[in-house]
């Protein structure tokens, strides 16, 4: 006889839930029905979004290249802590190797003292903290075993340094990657609005760069240049000499430059080292607030952060790799997009 049962119902909770999405459907489909088509950005609201892109990129790489020159000194100073570890081994060796000569010397006539044998079957330190062995060695001897026991000290305060220093390297290349990221992912953001515009708008944004920009052959109405130290005529001069090179972050020349990348450079050229970065660059003189006071060479810094570095050229005007897309050119220092903040005398 066949079974007659009633279906089985479905439970409230999965009505509820079935009711509920296929409400959420209806309304999504309506919004998507009466949702306007997004606008397109004009040629100068798409100007303005890059520019901030290209200021935020800006300030990455200031961070990049800070990790890239701590990751540079952190792998320098592991190289040299791992030479002194290498040349305190062979020490320590031949300290060992000297006590073992002893102790064969002495095992040969049958005069090893049990202190000696103490010491080549244990560790020194706990050997000469007991004083009634201590007694026991000789002066050369005693003298022998403090040389290794300070060796030992050495060699572990060393080891932990090196350490230490590579755990920090290690933190320094996982900030680098990070930094990396940031940098391209605003570059990639910047050129994905600038795709947007029509070919025409894009032509327009490059002759208005182009007009913006000079060559190293225009000359600027710099005012009087003859008050610059030697020094810092000479990096001004060489910073003139990369004009219209273009702007590559990271870069610190010779044929392309980031903002604190031409500022480095070109006080290499005149025989003076200074920081990689705008915020180091920033403590390597003297300080100057008021433009007034500025001389050509001086490195003068923008915005709150300090991450935009350039040469004042006189007459209000700087040398500076702006940003992507530019070159090395002069500009006005109220052009630059944000706050003058101060200007530092190397």
């Amino acid at each position: 006889m066949a079974s007659h049962r009633r279906p089985k119902q479905p439970s409230r909770t999965r009505v509820t839930v079935l009711t509920t999405a296929a409400a959420a459907a209806v309304a999504l489909s309506s919004q998507a029905a009466n949702a306007a088509p997004s606008e397109k950005l004009s040629k100068s609201e798409v100007k303005a979004k890059v520019d901030k892109l290209y200021e935020e990129q800006e300030q990455a790489t200031e961070k990049l290249n800070g990790a890239e020159e701590k990751q540079e000194k952190l792998q320098k100073e592991i190289s040299t802590i791992q030479d002194n570890v290498a040349r305190g081994q062979e020490e320590l060796n031949e300290l060992r190797d000297s006590m073992g000569l002893a102790a064969a010397a002495q095992y040969r006539t049958g005069s090893i003292d049990s202190s000696l044998q103490l010491f080549l079957s244990s560790n020194p330190d706990d050997y000469l903290d007991k004083a009634s062995t201590a007694d026991q060695l000789s002066a050369q001897q005693v003298e022998a075993l403090k040389k290794i026991q300070e060796k030992q000290r050495e060699l572990a305060q060393e080891r932990s340094e090196a350490s230490a220093k590579l755990k920090d390297l290690s933190a320094t290349r996982t900030e680098l990657a990070k930094q990396k990221k940031v940098v391209q992912s605003k570059l990639a953001a910047a050129q994905k609005l600038l795709n947007s515009l029509t070919a025409a708008e894009r032509a327009e944004l490059a002759a208005d760069e182009a007009r913006a920009s000079r060559s190293s052959a225009e000359r600027v109405d710099l005012g009087d240049t003859g008050s610059a130290s030697s020094r810092a005529a000479a990096a001004f001069s060489a910073a003139q000499s990369k004009l219209g090179s273009p702007y590559v972050y990271g870069a610190s020349g010779p044929s392309s430059f980031d903002c604190s990348g031409l500022t480095s450079w070109a006080y290499a050229q005149a025989g003076v080292s200074i920081p990689r970065t705008s915020q180091s660059q920033a403590n390597a003189g003297t300080r100057i607030y008021s433009t007034s006071d500025l001389k050509v060479g001086d490195l003068v810094f923008f915005f709150n952060d300090l991450h935009h570095v350039g040469l004042y050229a006189g007459n209000g005007q700087i040398i500076h790799a702006p940003r992507t897309g530019t070159v090395v050119r002069y500009e006005s220092m109220s052009t630059i997009g944000g706050p003058f903040m101060f200007g530092v005398r190397v």
